[in-house]
């Protein structure tokens, strides 16, 4: 991608523009990088390596391309008078901390009280993607994803709660292997009232 071209970040809270480098600049990072690690960049097997590295991030990171509100942006009001809890649970993620750039995966689960309609299941698991192929905190994600879908769905009540491993804790530093972090938020109705919080927790399988 050009220099020039300037990328939206597409966040809900906040519109914040940059100017990407070159593929050919970030493949020069990356060289400078093996470099720096102590290895020959220009050696038989990493030749090709700041190449792979870039289509990499590319994948790694395609959540600044998309866009919360565009996912969310078809609902469906004919749901039989449906108003009740809807919960998707177990949804798999992978991101990047954004303090050592190393992965954090786990699983989301998310649910909400319908007001104006409902959003295709697998809208939420995308909307988990949009933000996760970012660089993260697990904070900054589970306010992320929440925020976007009080945004566009105007629920009743929603509330998330994110599981994760962080490789900056299992592959350096303190190396707590399998340590994990939960974090949640409620708004709405889940925020106010008890009972929905610890429904939440039960149809999840986790105690409050």
């Amino acid at each position: 991608m050009d220099a020039s071209v300037k990328l939206h970040l597409a966040q809900p809270a906040e519109t914040t523009h940059i100017v990407r480098p070159s593929r050919h600049e970030a493949e020069a990072a990356v060289r400078t990088l093996i470099a720096w690690a102590g290895d020959d960049p220009d050696r038989e097997g990493l030749l090709e390596t700041p190449a792979r590295v870039a289509k990499a991030f590319g994948e790694f990171f395609a959540g600044y391309d998309q866009d919360a509100a565009q996912v969310l942006d078809k609902t469906f009001k004919d749901v039989g008078g449906y108003d009740d809890i809807v919960l998707v649970r177990d949804i798999p993620f992978s991101s990047h901390c954004e303090h050592h750039m190393v992965p954090f995966v786990g699983k989301a689960h998310i649910a909400y009280l319908p007001h104006d309609g409902v959003v295709g299941l697998s809208k939420l698991a995308r909307l988990v993607e949009v933000f996760a192929k970012r660089l993260q905190t697990q904070e900054n994600l589970t306010a992320q994803i929440i925020d976007a879908l009080n945004e566009s769905l105007n629920p009743r009540g929603a509330a998330v709660m994110l599981e994760a491993e962080h490789m900056c804790m299992s592959m350096r530093g303190v190396r707590a292997h399998g340590a994990a972090t939960i974090t949640h938020r409620f708004t709405g109705v889940f925020a106010e009232d008890r009972n929905e919080q610890d429904r939440f927790y039960a149809l999840v399988g986790k105690r409050g």
